[in-house]
């Protein structure tokens, strides 16, 4: 076993909360996972999942399904 092994999802779910916390700490955020899936090191199915985790678990952010057109725009918010 690597030392260097990391719980995926448990990292994952830091990564990409961070990620929205520091985006949208002047105000709304809107955005498609496959538009930030590179910044995050996830893949747009993965973030989609996390986001409806995450809007159930992070109470700094208000997390929300805004639309969808061609994929999920998500809206998110600081509380």
């Amino acid at each position: 076993m690597s030392t260097t092994a990391q719980p995926p999802t448990e990292s994952k779910e830091h990564r990409l909360t961070s990620y929205l916390r520091d985006r949208a700490e002047d105000g709304e955020l809107y955005f498609k996972g496959k538009f930030i899936a590179d910044d995050v090191g996830m893949s747009p199915k993965e973030i989609g999942a996390l986001m409806v985790k995450l809007s159930d678990t992070v109470p700094d952010l208000e997390i929300e399904k805004w639309s969808y057109t061609s994929a999920t725009t998500w809206r998110v918010a600081p509380v």
